[in-house]
């Protein structure tokens, strides 16, 4: 069950500023502390700026799930660009296909404690999540 969920469109610089604030809002309302806030605004800057960067733009779901147990926090990024041609690469830290330190997708991994991708020409679809206990 979604209890709530917000999609940002991305096509300008600022987007990445609505976007990771809309994330921090969702996780604030579902009890998730300053860190794990923190964790989850960082997360979804690093995946809205690739998107923006790599494929012009795209889209940002943010949903929250909670339950009498937990709350969790999704984040869902996609985009139409050129796809990542070899993922196992590019979630090595230190690659990089720009001159960026190369740690953005390992970092949102060790963020949020996972993330799967899906890509192909014409379609990447990022997906990362974390869940705090009650």
């Amino acid at each position: 069950m979604c209890d709530r969920q917000v999609e940002k469109t991305i096509r300008l610089q600022e987007d990445i500023i609505g976007a990771r604030q809309a994330g921090r809002d969702l996780a604030r309302a579902a009890g998730f502390g300053t860190v794990d806030q923190t964790r989850i605004a960082t997360a979804i800057s690093e995946l809205v700026r690739n998107a923006l960067l790599h494929a012009g733009g795209g889209l940002c779901r943010i949903a929250v799930e909670t339950t009498e147990a937990s709350a969790t926090l999704q984040v869902t990024v996609s985009d139409d660009g050129p796809g990542i041609p070899d993922i196992a690469l590019a979630m090595q830290p230190g690659h990089s296909t720009t001159r960026g330190l190369g740690l953005g997708l390992s970092a949102v991994r060790s963020l949020m404690g996972g993330l799967s991708i899906e890509s192909r020409p014409g379609r990447t679809t990022v997906v990362t999540s974390m869940t705090r206990r009650r």
